[in-house]
């Protein structure tokens, strides 16, 4: 597993970073093809399509942010990174402390952009 630091050194992987990229979106994309034409700009046509991407998975008992690799066969989670407490209490009850996977944003987004010194 990749560490923060790691992604911060690799100039390439940090550009590949798709920011906008959402878990339902890398759903649509990666495993609905048949959707692929419905809003137009982006089609994959082989695993050699591929997006790295950010989540917030709270499945656990605290979250967890995973930094993604998916192509149409696999998603690959490449770095699991925590985030600091009061952070994790503040999303947890921003998601009513639901279960789930939900798309970084907001505090969380800003917080590993510092992180990876891309502000």
């Amino acid at each position: 597993m990749m560490r923060l630091e790691d992604i911060r050194k690799d100039t390439e992987l940090l550009n590949a970073i798709d920011w906008d990229m959402t878990p339902e979106e890398a759903v649509r994309l990666y495993l609905e093809w048949g959707n692929n034409w419905a809003r137009g700009n982006y089609v994959i046509r082989s695993k050699n399509d591929v997006t790295h991407y950010f989540v917030v998975n709270t499945w656990k008992e605290k979250p967890i942010i995973y930094f993604i690799r998916r192509n149409s066969e696999e998603a690959l989670e490449l770095a699991e990174i925590t985030m600091p407490d009061d952070m994790s209490h503040r999303f947890l009850a921003s998601v009513g402390r639901n279960k789930g996977v939900y798309a970084v944003e907001g505090e969380v987004r800003n917080w590993l952009k510092k992180e990876l010194r891309m502000t």
